[in-house]
C-alpha cells in the first residue's frame, strides 16, 4: 500500500510543476486522498461488503469533489489534477500513467447491468470538462481536448476535440508521411495543428497526400526520362516557402467600404 502511494506522490511531481514537495502534496492534492480512499473502497466491493465500499465512496466525494464509484479499475500512478467534478463510473477500466483534469466524466449511455462505461488505456491524458461516454476503448497515449464529448472509440496516439468528438491528429505513419513532405517543401504542416478549425485540418492534410503523391510520381517520371536523356531533370525547383504566399490578397474594390467602426 505504502509502494503505491509512494508512486502516486512520484506521479505528482512529474506531471504538476506546481508541487514542491510531499508533504504539501499528502496534505492537499484530493486526488492522492480519492486515490487512496478508492483502493480500500475497491478491496472491500471486491471482497463483498459493497455497503461499506459504497459509504466509503460517498466520504470521498464528500472530502475531496472527486466521484469514483467502488466497482471501478484504476491502475497504477494515476493522477487527478484539481479534481472537482470527476466522476467515475461502475464499469470504468483505467490503465497506468492515466491523468485526468477537473469535471471529467467518465459514465455510461445503458441501464444494463454490463460492461457500460469506458475503458482508458496506459498514458491517456482528459482534458478539463471532458466527457467519455459508454463502453468504448480510448487507446493507449490517447489525448482528450477539454470539454470534448467523445462517444467513439480513439485509437492510440490520437488527438480527440469537440462536441461530438473528432480525432484531428493520429500518430501514425500517414500523419508522419505529411509532416515529412511539408518540412521538405518548406512549408509548414499545419494540418497536423490541432488548434485549427477541423475542417482547415482534414483539407490541408487531403492537400498534402495529394502533393505527396504527385511528387513521387514527378520523380518516377524524372528518373524514366533520364534513361534516354540524363539532364533532363537536372534543374531543381525551388522550395515553397510561407513568406511567397503572403500578400497575395487584392486590394478592395473602388467604392467598397471598410467596416463599420474601423479605419482603412
Amino acid at each position: 500500500m505504502f509502494d503505491r502511494l509512494r508512486e502516486d506522490v512520484a506521479s505528482v511531481f512529474d506531471r504538476d510543476p506546481a508541487a514542491r514537495n510531499s508533504f504539501e502534496v499528502l496534505l492537499n492534492y484530493p486526488g492522492i486522498h480519492a486515490n487512496v480512499l478508492h483502493r480500500l473502497a475497491h478491496r472491500l466491493w471486491l471482497a463483498g461488503w459493497k455497503g461499506l465500499a459504497r459509504f466509503i465512496s460517498s466520504f470521498s466525494r464528500f472530502l475531496t469533489g472527486i466521484e469514483i464509484h467502488p466497482g471501478a479499475r484504476i491502475g497504477r500512478r494515476f493522477f487527478i489534477d484539481h479534481g472537482m467534478g470527476v466522476v467515475i463510473g461502475e464499469t470504468a477500466e483505467i490503465g497506468d500513467d492515466v491523468t485526468l483534469y477537473h469535471g471529467v466524466t467518465l459514465g455510461g449511455t445503458s441501464w444494463d447491468q454490463g460492461k457500460r462505461h469506458p475503458t482508458l488505456g496506459n498514458g491517456v491524458v482528459v482534458g478539463a470538462g471532458a466527457k467519455v461516454i459508454g463502453p468504448i476503448l480510448v487507446a493507449d497515449g490517447a489525448r482528450i481536448g477539454s470539454n470534448a464529448v467523445v462517444t467513439k472509440p480513439v485509437p492510440a496516439g490520437a488527438t480527440a476535440v469537440g462536441n461530438p468528438a473528432r480525432i484531428i491528429q493520429r500518430d501514425d505513419k500517414a500523419e508522419q508521411a505529411r509532416r515529412d513532405f511539408a518540412e521538405k517543401i518548406g512549408f509548414q504542416a499545419y494540418g497536423a495543428n490541432p488548434d485549427l478549425p477541423d475542417p482547415v485540418v482534414e483539407a490541408i492534410r487531403h492537400l498534402l497526400d495529394h502533393m505527396r503523391k504527385a511528387d513521387a510520381r514527378m520523380d518516377r517520371m524524372c528518373e524514366a526520362v533520364g534513361r534516354i536523356n540524363p539532364g533532363f531533370c537536372d534543374e531543381k525547383l525551388e522550395s515553397l516557402k510561407v513568406e511567397d504566399l503572403e500578400g497575395l490578397q487584392e486590394a478592395p474594390a473602388s467604392g467598397e467600404t471598410t467596416a463599420p467602426g474601423k479605419s482603412g
